[in-house]
Protein backbone atom coordinates (compact mmCIF):
# COMPACT_ATOMS: atom_id res chain seq x y z
CA UNK A 1 0.00 0.00 0.00
CA UNK A 2 1.15 3.43 -0.95
CA UNK A 3 2.20 6.40 1.73
CA UNK A 4 0.20 9.57 1.06
CA UNK A 5 2.86 12.67 1.39
CA UNK A 6 1.96 16.59 0.53
CA UNK A 7 1.56 17.29 -3.06
CA UNK A 8 4.63 18.07 -5.00
CA UNK A 9 6.94 17.23 -1.57
CA UNK A 10 10.82 16.80 -3.43
CA UNK A 11 10.93 13.54 -1.51
CA UNK A 12 8.42 11.92 -4.11
CA UNK A 13 10.53 11.85 -7.18
CA UNK A 14 13.19 9.82 -5.26
CA UNK A 15 10.42 7.52 -4.05
CA UNK A 16 9.13 6.97 -7.08
CA UNK A 17 12.48 6.10 -8.62
CA UNK A 18 12.69 3.61 -6.41
CA UNK A 19 9.62 2.07 -6.88
CA UNK A 20 7.62 3.12 -3.60
CA UNK A 21 4.25 3.59 -4.31
CA UNK A 22 3.28 6.85 -3.43
CA UNK A 23 -0.31 8.41 -3.47
CA UNK A 24 -1.57 11.77 -3.66
CA UNK A 25 -4.63 13.40 -1.49
CA UNK A 26 -7.47 12.75 -4.42
CA UNK A 27 -6.35 9.05 -4.84
CA UNK A 28 -5.65 8.45 -1.28
CA UNK A 29 -9.06 9.47 -0.22
CA UNK A 30 -11.14 7.52 -2.80
CA UNK A 31 -10.12 4.46 -1.32
CA UNK A 32 -12.50 2.98 2.19
CA UNK A 33 -9.21 2.58 4.39
CA UNK A 34 -8.60 4.21 7.33
CA UNK A 35 -4.68 5.53 6.89
CA UNK A 36 -2.41 5.24 9.49
CA UNK A 37 -1.76 9.26 10.97
CA UNK A 38 1.91 9.56 11.78
CA UNK A 39 3.71 13.02 12.60
CA UNK A 40 7.05 13.70 12.28
CA UNK A 41 8.86 16.43 14.14
CA UNK A 42 12.12 16.81 11.89
CA UNK A 43 14.66 18.89 13.59
CA UNK A 44 17.67 18.02 11.69
CA UNK A 45 19.08 21.41 9.29
CA UNK A 46 18.32 20.08 5.82
CA UNK A 47 14.48 18.75 6.07
CA UNK A 48 14.24 17.24 2.69
CA UNK A 49 17.02 14.67 3.29
CA UNK A 50 15.54 13.22 6.87
CA UNK A 51 12.13 13.25 4.87
CA UNK A 52 13.18 11.50 1.98
CA UNK A 53 15.42 8.43 4.48
CA UNK A 54 11.94 7.94 6.48
CA UNK A 55 9.37 7.81 4.07
CA UNK A 56 11.17 5.37 1.80
CA UNK A 57 10.83 3.07 4.67
CA UNK A 58 7.25 4.56 6.14
CA UNK A 59 6.06 3.79 2.27
CA UNK A 60 7.62 -0.17 2.37
CA UNK A 61 4.47 -1.47 4.08
CA UNK A 62 0.92 -3.17 3.33
CA UNK A 63 -0.63 -0.29 5.02
CA UNK A 64 -1.50 3.20 3.81
CA UNK A 65 0.08 6.09 5.63
CA UNK A 66 -0.72 9.39 6.19
CA UNK A 67 1.77 11.60 7.13
CA UNK A 68 1.94 15.41 8.55
CA UNK A 69 5.64 17.51 8.70
CA UNK A 70 6.11 19.93 11.44
CA UNK A 71 8.88 22.01 12.59
CA UNK A 72 9.43 24.18 16.03
CA UNK A 73 7.92 27.41 15.75
CA UNK A 74 10.28 28.58 18.62
CA UNK A 75 13.45 28.45 16.40
CA UNK A 76 12.93 28.76 12.58
CA UNK A 77 15.82 26.47 10.38
CA UNK A 78 18.45 28.20 8.48
CA UNK A 79 19.39 25.70 6.58
CA UNK A 80 15.42 25.36 4.77
CA UNK A 81 13.98 27.81 2.74
CA UNK A 82 10.92 29.68 4.24
CA UNK A 83 8.99 28.89 1.38
CA UNK A 84 9.38 25.15 2.04
CA UNK A 85 8.10 24.91 5.43
CA UNK A 86 5.62 27.00 4.31
CA UNK A 87 4.66 24.42 1.59
CA UNK A 88 4.89 21.57 3.54
CA UNK A 89 5.20 21.98 6.89
CA UNK A 90 2.91 23.40 10.23
CA UNK A 91 3.84 23.76 13.60
CA UNK A 92 2.72 22.27 16.66
CA UNK A 93 -0.02 24.95 17.41
CA UNK A 94 -1.95 23.16 13.45
CA UNK A 95 -1.85 19.45 14.78
CA UNK A 96 -1.98 19.98 18.92
CA UNK A 97 -5.97 19.37 18.38
CA UNK A 98 -5.23 16.26 16.45
CA UNK A 99 -5.05 12.43 17.45
CA UNK A 100 -2.31 10.30 15.70
CA UNK A 101 -1.46 6.47 15.41
CA UNK A 102 2.62 7.31 15.36
CA UNK A 103 5.04 10.04 15.84
CA UNK A 104 8.42 10.47 15.10
CA UNK A 105 11.45 12.88 16.53
CA UNK A 106 14.19 12.87 15.05
CA UNK A 107 17.54 13.95 15.77
CA UNK A 108 19.17 17.03 16.00
CA UNK A 109 22.72 18.94 16.34
CA UNK A 110 22.46 19.91 19.58
CA UNK A 111 24.43 17.12 21.07
CA UNK A 112 26.80 19.76 23.26
CA UNK A 113 24.47 22.31 24.43
CA UNK A 114 22.52 20.98 27.72
CA UNK A 115 18.43 20.18 26.95
CA UNK A 116 17.61 23.81 28.55
CA UNK A 117 19.45 25.86 26.78
CA UNK A 118 17.94 24.52 23.39
CA UNK A 119 16.18 27.54 21.97
CA UNK A 120 13.22 25.69 21.64
CA UNK A 121 13.59 23.26 24.16
CA UNK A 122 10.06 24.30 26.37
CA UNK A 123 8.20 23.98 22.84
CA UNK A 124 9.73 20.12 22.86
CA UNK A 125 8.61 19.55 26.52
CA UNK A 126 5.17 20.92 25.52
CA UNK A 127 5.18 18.56 22.54
CA UNK A 128 6.19 15.72 24.15
CA UNK A 129 4.10 15.70 27.64
CA UNK A 130 1.11 15.87 24.12
CA UNK A 131 2.66 12.91 22.92
CA UNK A 132 1.77 11.06 26.04
CA UNK A 133 -2.01 11.78 25.16
CA UNK A 134 -2.28 12.64 21.73
CA UNK A 135 -0.19 9.62 20.02
CA UNK A 136 -0.87 5.96 20.20
CA UNK A 137 3.34 5.07 20.01
CA UNK A 138 5.97 7.33 19.52
CA UNK A 139 9.92 7.26 18.21
CA UNK A 140 12.52 9.04 18.98
CA UNK A 141 15.71 8.68 17.06
CA UNK A 142 19.09 9.76 18.00
CA UNK A 143 19.07 13.40 19.84
CA UNK A 144 15.62 13.12 19.85
CA UNK A 145 15.87 9.26 21.64
CA UNK A 146 18.08 11.35 24.52
CA UNK A 147 15.87 14.26 24.69
CA UNK A 148 13.12 12.29 25.22
CA UNK A 149 14.69 10.08 27.80
CA UNK A 150 16.06 13.01 29.64
CA UNK A 151 12.45 14.53 29.72
CA UNK A 152 10.10 11.66 30.44
CA UNK A 153 12.54 9.93 32.87
CA UNK A 154 15.26 12.07 33.98
CA UNK A 155 18.03 9.80 32.02
CA UNK A 156 21.03 12.28 31.30
CA UNK A 157 23.01 11.61 28.41
CA UNK A 158 27.19 11.39 29.05
CA UNK A 159 29.61 13.32 26.68
CA UNK A 160 31.90 10.52 24.68
CA UNK A 161 35.70 11.58 24.35
CA UNK A 162 35.43 11.13 20.51
CA UNK A 163 32.59 10.96 17.99
CA UNK A 164 30.75 7.73 17.37
CA UNK A 165 31.44 7.33 13.58
CA UNK A 166 30.70 4.20 11.92
CA UNK A 167 28.59 1.31 11.03
CA UNK A 168 28.30 -1.40 14.26
CA UNK A 169 27.30 -5.38 15.36
CA UNK A 170 24.17 -5.13 17.59
CA UNK A 171 22.46 -7.97 19.74
CA UNK A 172 19.17 -8.74 20.76
CA UNK A 173 18.59 -8.04 24.70
CA UNK A 174 15.12 -9.35 24.31
CA UNK A 175 14.39 -12.09 21.57
CA UNK A 176 11.12 -12.40 20.83
CA UNK A 177 9.63 -8.58 21.36
CA UNK A 178 7.46 -7.98 17.86
CA UNK A 179 9.66 -4.72 17.29
CA UNK A 180 12.37 -7.53 15.91
CA UNK A 181 10.16 -10.21 14.06
CA UNK A 182 12.74 -10.92 11.35
CA UNK A 183 15.81 -10.09 12.67
CA UNK A 184 19.28 -11.89 12.79
CA UNK A 185 20.81 -12.86 15.99
CA UNK A 186 23.30 -10.06 15.29
CA UNK A 187 22.70 -6.60 13.39
CA UNK A 188 24.88 -4.13 12.03
CA UNK A 189 23.30 -0.32 12.70
CA UNK A 190 24.81 2.78 11.54
CA UNK A 191 25.46 5.47 14.70
CA UNK A 192 26.95 9.45 14.09
CA UNK A 193 26.95 11.24 17.85
CA UNK A 194 29.25 12.29 20.41
CA UNK A 195 26.86 11.84 23.65
CA UNK A 196 25.71 8.21 24.92
CA UNK A 197 22.75 7.08 27.86
CA UNK A 198 24.68 4.49 29.94
CA UNK A 199 23.23 1.23 30.43
CA UNK A 200 23.60 2.34 34.26
CA UNK A 201 21.29 5.34 34.43
CA UNK A 202 18.99 3.65 32.59
CA UNK A 203 18.58 0.88 34.14
CA UNK A 204 17.75 2.95 37.32
CA UNK A 205 14.06 3.44 35.61
CA UNK A 206 11.74 0.38 35.91
CA UNK A 207 9.35 1.44 33.45
CA UNK A 208 12.46 1.35 30.95
CA UNK A 209 13.81 -1.52 28.72
CA UNK A 210 16.72 -2.17 26.79
CA UNK A 211 15.79 -4.11 24.11
CA UNK A 212 18.87 -4.08 21.68
CA UNK A 213 22.95 -3.42 22.77
CA UNK A 214 26.44 -3.14 20.97
CA UNK A 215 29.49 -4.43 22.06
CA UNK A 216 31.29 -1.43 20.51
CA UNK A 217 28.68 1.82 21.08
CA UNK A 218 26.59 0.66 24.34
CA UNK A 219 22.75 0.74 24.03
CA UNK A 220 20.84 0.75 20.87
CA UNK A 221 16.97 0.85 21.80
CA UNK A 222 15.39 1.50 24.72
CA UNK A 223 11.75 1.05 25.38
CA UNK A 224 8.59 1.30 27.56
CA UNK A 225 6.64 -0.84 26.01
CA UNK A 226 3.41 -0.43 27.92
CA UNK A 227 3.66 3.40 26.72
CA UNK A 228 4.19 2.51 23.55
CA UNK A 229 7.44 4.51 23.51
CA UNK A 230 10.55 3.65 21.41
CA UNK A 231 13.81 5.40 21.45
CA UNK A 232 16.77 4.20 19.24
CA UNK A 233 20.18 5.89 19.30
CA UNK A 234 21.36 4.62 15.58
CA UNK A 235 20.69 6.27 12.71
CA UNK A 236 19.28 2.29 10.44
CA UNK A 237 17.23 4.75 7.92
CA UNK A 238 20.66 6.55 6.85
CA UNK A 239 20.77 7.04 3.37
CA UNK A 240 24.37 4.94 1.75
CA UNK A 241 26.16 7.89 1.91
CA UNK A 242 25.22 9.67 5.22
CA UNK A 243 28.32 8.79 6.87
CA UNK A 244 30.63 9.86 4.10
CA UNK A 245 28.98 13.24 3.52
CA UNK A 246 29.03 13.77 7.49
CA UNK A 247 32.85 12.80 7.80
CA UNK A 248 33.70 14.70 4.77
CA UNK A 249 31.91 18.01 5.99
CA UNK A 250 33.72 17.50 9.05
CA UNK A 251 37.08 17.06 7.51
CA UNK A 252 36.39 20.31 5.45
CA UNK A 253 35.31 22.14 9.04
CA UNK A 254 38.88 21.14 10.15
CA UNK A 255 37.38 18.91 13.12
CA UNK A 256 39.82 16.06 11.73
CA UNK A 257 37.35 13.51 12.38
CA UNK A 258 38.15 10.00 12.46
CA UNK A 259 36.79 8.02 9.52
CA UNK A 260 33.60 5.93 10.12
CA UNK A 261 34.23 2.66 11.40
CA UNK A 262 33.04 -0.79 9.31
CA UNK A 263 31.62 1.53 6.69
CA UNK A 264 33.93 1.71 3.90
CA UNK A 265 36.20 -1.27 2.94
CA UNK A 266 39.31 -1.84 4.64
CA UNK A 267 38.60 1.68 6.19
CA UNK A 268 39.61 3.33 3.40
CA UNK A 269 37.26 6.44 2.13
CA UNK A 270 38.58 6.56 -1.54
CA UNK A 271 36.33 2.95 -1.53
CA UNK A 272 32.29 2.71 -2.09
CA UNK A 273 30.83 2.43 1.37
CA UNK A 274 29.13 -1.30 1.83
CA UNK A 275 25.82 -1.03 3.35
CA UNK A 276 25.03 -3.47 5.64
CA UNK A 277 22.01 -2.00 8.07
CA UNK A 278 19.27 -1.61 4.61
CA UNK A 279 17.21 -4.47 5.70
CA UNK A 280 17.33 -3.79 9.17
CA UNK A 281 15.90 -0.16 8.87
CA UNK A 282 12.87 -2.01 6.79
CA UNK A 283 12.18 -4.23 9.08
CA UNK A 284 12.57 -2.17 12.41
CA UNK A 285 10.08 0.55 11.00
CA UNK A 286 7.54 -2.24 9.53
CA UNK A 287 7.45 -3.84 12.53
CA UNK A 288 6.89 -1.03 14.32
CA UNK A 289 4.12 0.15 11.98
CA UNK A 290 2.29 -2.91 11.89
CA UNK A 291 2.83 -4.69 15.82
CA UNK A 292 2.56 -1.76 17.50
CA UNK A 293 0.75 1.49 15.96
CA UNK A 294 -1.66 -0.63 13.21
CA UNK A 295 -2.72 -3.78 15.60
CA UNK A 296 -3.02 -2.05 18.29
CA UNK A 297 -4.28 1.48 18.00
CA UNK A 298 -7.97 2.33 17.87
CA UNK A 299 -9.95 2.58 14.70
CA UNK A 300 -11.82 5.65 16.38
CA UNK A 301 -8.26 7.75 16.54
CA UNK A 302 -9.91 10.11 18.41
CA UNK A 303 -10.34 7.86 21.29
CA UNK A 304 -6.59 7.34 21.54
CA UNK A 305 -5.41 9.48 25.12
Amino acid sequence: MPIKIPNNLPATNVLESENIFVMNAARAYSQDIRPLKILILNLMPIKHVTETQLLRLLGNTPLQVEVDFIYTATYTPTHTPSEYLTEFYGTFKDVKHKKYDGFIITGAPLEFLEYEEVAYWSELEEIMEWSKSHVWSTFHICWGAQAGLYYHYGVPKVIMDRKLSGVYRHRLCVKFEKLFRGFDDEFFVPHSRNTDNTRADIEKVPALTILSESDEVGVYIVANLERRQFFITGHAEYDPYTLKNEYERDLRAGLNPHVPQNYFPNDNPALEPIVRWRSVAHLLFANWLNYYVYQETPYEIDSIG
